[in-house]
């Protein structure tokens, strides 16, 4: 598998450069024990509580790229620490991401409070996209009842995405709201037919519509 190795200080006094040093020959050797391949090694002396690190950034990228399969830390509080351990594990975990460190010489094991906690977590997400897509249908339902046709839509299902996909059809918009939908409800209603869009920019060009 291709490697990244995580490694952080807490502090950027220079004591802390030998601290660096170790954590990387560790997990050298921790890739060469599993027969990895390294593909990056990022080193940074930054808080474990802050996830605005440029070093989190770049390993994120290089997963979600498929440039890298799996990521080496010398211990879990090397990723970070608090609520941003917790966020980064469930980041990873979403990533398929697979987390081997030196104190554990393999695979990580979290803590049973730490599993309970993503556990959590992953059931509050799935219960947040059940409300989203409620309240999709929702608008749509509200939408068709009020004189919407989707399959006027279907004329647009060859264009490639792009640009044009994100323009959505203001003269709908007007009628909707004109039959007492409310802007989240018809940002929604566009959402599920192809058009992302937002309440604000629902709301903006509405009035852009009205001031012409």
């Amino acid at each position: 598998m291709r490697a990244v190795i995580y490694c952080r200080v807490s502090t950027d006094k220079q004591t802390q450069e030998t601290s660096l040093e170790r954590q990387k020959q560790e997990l050298i050797e921790l890739a060469a024990n599993h027969q990895f391949t390294i593909v990056e090694c990022i080193q940074e002396q930054e808080s474990g509580y802050s996830i605005e690190r440029e070093g989190i950034f770049q390993l994120l990228d290089l997963f979600s790229d498929k440039k890298a399969d799996c990521l080496l830390i010398q211990d879990e509080t090397r990723l970070g620490r608090g609520n941003t351990k917790i966020a980064l594990f469930h980041q990873l975990h979403k990533l398929n991401i697979p987390i081997y460190t030196s104190y554990h010489n393999g695979k990580l094991e979290l803590s049973e409070a730490d599993s309970m906690v993503l556990q959590i977590v992953g059931i509050v997400e799935e219960y947040q996209r059940k409300i989203h897509n409620a309240k999709i249908k929702r608008g749509m339902k509200r939408a068709i009842e009020s004189g919407y046709d989707p399959s006027k839509n279907l004329s647009n299902q060859h264009k490639a995405p792009g640009r044009e996909r994100k323009d959505f059809p203001i003269g709908e918009v007007i009628r909707l709201r004109q039959n007492n939908l409310t802007f989240a409800e018809i940002a929604s209603t566009l959402t599920g037919l192809g058009y992302p869009v937002s309440k604000a920019t629902v709301h903006r060009r509405y009035q852009e519509y009205q001031n012409t």
